[in-house]
């Protein structure tokens, strides 16, 4: 609507708009996708291992029914007669490249392709970006990675997925990113487990406000001794050192650093926090989200200082800062799609009290860190002091501030939060002035006890962290991307990795579920090796600049299933108990749609039949508004007379409760449908 607006397409048809020389239509997410693998033969509806691996030589795709109606108009518009080429104007990046690609070969589209490339949804850079349309040419290397990592996907979850879990007779989701992140959060929880804690002893000497440190010992009778000998001593400053040390403005933020930052300060997930910047950028209050570039362009110069100048008038967390340092952040070299995140001019003119409480935490953090990393260097002297007593040796730290800098906005902008991450800084308290040779009289000394501490549990900030340097030690320096997944897809894969019932959020940690920890134990090294999946991930950059062929990565991955499929030929009888719980509850009714048995797990009543979807949540919406869980007893009732008799419903409208039938009304699709019925009033009207 916002691209139709500008080019003054106003007039709305069915399934797009019209106007001034232009048709402007959407896709709905993706239209085409990847078939499943029944359409490449019936066989494959049934999930065998004798028929793995699947593995096509011509890939089919398909289109959903309810998307049907929007690329029967997409076509319609592609061959009409008026239209001379076609503008891609999807998300600029890998995946909007290939939601483009896709309808525009599966319609039979031979027309010229034209390019947007924008950054920005403001009215300028659209008509800037239209006036500027680029060959679709250029992106074509863009697609062939799109269309390798789509492939790639398909290949490793469907025969990995279907490999084990025929094998251990339980729903084994696995995926080429999000297996090795789960290993991550498996193997940290490991190292959590195995972690002897150990105590620790500090002997500690005062002198007024003056604390220093000795050396830290596992002997809490060494530490006493040391104590004992200290007490009431003359303590000698040994040495002075001091040194000027600079801290350098923070980079800009790119889509990761931004989604770590909002966890940590808001404990927002990755996934909220591009969902925010999404609405902000189609508000046209931030540039483009999916983005893994932390600089500017030489362009954006002259733009980005205006943009600066009216954030220290009127942000409340800026500081004086008569010249913004903008060489800091611009660098041609270091953007390659898409440039930092940003926000935009539009932020003069829109009322930021009305936004959502999300999208505003986001904005302001944006915008605070445009300050920051054009901001002066954050400068401090740096303060050793060295005493022996005793014969023992004690040091002291401390740190006085020449030149706040940077992080005076940062300071400020932390005031105004109601709460602030827990940050330590070991050098903040300034030291009393002391100078070499100086007697400090009648000390006093005392044994700070402490413990070795375990690795933390991961939350979304550091596992993102995780995922963004996996495998990094064992890739070459000049790979062009390290780590597990994209910038655009790590918030997928975490969230996959909750809702497939892997991971469990608590509070603001992220711990493996025992389902994923059995998961991990029963498959190879190969496929949760993060160190392969970054390098697919590099290799699938390759491919975008034209480095690497199609068919060279596609082969390597065919060649991992194959030898997958190959080496498991049996459930692996260490592993085999793992899941017995699962296989082994008894049935509590037939599902409606195969026949097959339905099983009770953890979190509702399923269908045992791998390529079945019916289930029967305990926690679902329908019961859930009415205040009450699907239990066992009526889950078996559904399925064998399609309806229960509920008491104690809850009305949220007329704030009381009720009986009433609850009939299984499924029709087959993503989630099983109930309805109500009410039994007959006296007068035998319903």
């Amino acid at each position: 609507m916002s691209l139709a607006a500008v080019l003054g397409a106003t007039t709305k048809q069915d399934g797009y708009t019209e106007g001034s020389g232009y048709l402007v239509s959407w896709c709905v997410g993706h239209l085409v996708e990847l078939a499943r693998p029944e359409s490449y033969s019936e066989q494959y509806a049934k999930w065998r291992r004798e028929d793995l691996p699947i593995m096509p030589e011509v890939w089919k795709y398909e289109v959903a029914k309810e998307k049907r109606k929007q690329l029967t108009v997409l076509k319609k518009l592609m061959a009409d007669k008026r239209v001379e080429s076609i503008v891609c104007a999807t998300d600029a990046g890998r995946e909007g490249e290939l939601i483009f690609r896709l309808v525009y070969d599966y319609c039979g589209c031979k027309k010229p392709i034209e390019r947007l490339w924008i950054s920005s949804m403001e009215d300028a850079a659209i008509r800037e970006g239209f006036a500027h349309l680029r060959p679709g040419a250029e992106y074509d290397f863009l697609y062939r990675a799109a269309v390798c990592r789509a492939g790639a996907d398909w290949l490793v979850g469907i025969n990995g997925t279907r490999l084990f879990t025929v094998l251990y007779h339980t729903k084994l989701n696995v995926g080429r990113v999000m297996t090795p992140t789960l290993a991550l959060v498996v193997q940290r929880e490991a190292e959590i487990s195995a972690f002897q804690s150990n105590p620790f002893y500090v002997p500690e000497l005062h002198a007024g406000s003056l604390t220093a440190s000795g050396e830290k010992t596992e002997s809490k009778a060494e530490a006493d001794r040391i104590v004992s000998d200290c007490t009431g001593k003359t303590a000698v400053v040994a040495s002075m050192d001091q040194q000027e040390k600079t801290v350098q403005p923070p980079r800009l933020y790119d889509l990761t650093t931004l989604q770590r930052e909002c966890n940590r300060y808001f404990g927002y997930t990755a996934q909220q926090t591009l969902d925010y910047l999404q609405s902000l950028y189609e508000k046209k209050l931030a540039t483009y989200p999916r983005t893994d570039s932390q600089y500017l362009t030489e362009d954006m110069k002259e733009p980005t200082e205006r943009l600066v100048a009216w954030l220290n008038g009127n942000m409340p967390f800026a500081v004086k800062n008569d010249a913004p340092d903008l060489e800091r952040v611009i660098d041609n070299k270091k953007v390659s799609d898409h440039h930092a995140i940003l926000p935009t001019m539009e932020i003069s003119n829109a009322d930021l009290s009305a936004l959502p409480a999300g999208e505003r935490d986001v904005l302001m953090l944006v915008a605070m860190r445009l300050l920051c990393a054009v901001g002066k260097p954050h400068i401090f002297e740096a303060v050793t002091a060295v005493l022996d007593c005793g014969g023992h040796s004690f040091t002291a730290k401390g740190k006085t501030v020449k030149q706040d800098g940077w992080k005076a906005v940062l300071s400020a902008f932390k005031t105004g939060m109601k709460q602030t991450p827990q940050e330590i800084d070991e050098e903040e308290i300034a030291l009393p002035t002391l100078t070499v040779g100086q007697v400090l009289s009648d000390v006093q000394a005392s044994v700070r006890e402490g413990k070795t501490s375990p690795p933390k549990h991961f939350t979304e900030d550091s596992l993102l962290a995780a995922m963004e340097t996996a495998g990094a030690e064992d890739m070459p320096e000049d790979a062009e991307r390290k780590g597990l997944g994209t910038p655009a897809t790590r918030a997928a894969t975490l969230e996959k990795l909750v809702n497939s019932g892997f991971v469990q959020r608590k509070k603001k940690q992220l711990l493996p579920t025992e389902k994923g920890v059995n998961l991990i134990a029963v498959l190879p090294e190969k496929i949760k090796s993060p160190q392969l999946t970054a390098e697919w991930e590099s290799m699938l950059k390759q491919v975008e600049r034209g480095a690497l062929t199609e068919q060279a990565f596609m082969t390597g991955i065919r060649e991992l299933v194959t030898g997958l499929v190959q080496e498991h030929t049996a459930p692996d009888p260490a592993f085999t108990a793992l899941f017995a719980s699962e296989n082994t509850s008894p049935a509590i009714g037939s599902c409606p749609r195969c026949g097959g048995a339905v099983r009770e797990r953890q979190k509702g009543f399923f269908c045992e039949n791998p390529d079945c979807a019916f289930a029967l949540w305990k926690e679902n919406r329908f019961f859930s508004a009415k205040k009450k869980s699907l239990t066992k007893t009526m889950a078996t009732a559904l399925l064998k007379e399609g309806r229960v008799a509920v008491s104690g419903l809850y009305s949220e409208k007329a704030g009381k409760v009720y009986d009433a039938t609850v009939v299984l009304d499924d029709t087959g699709g993503k989630y099983v449908n109930f309805k109500l019925e009410f039994p007959a009033r006296k007068s035998g009207k319903k």
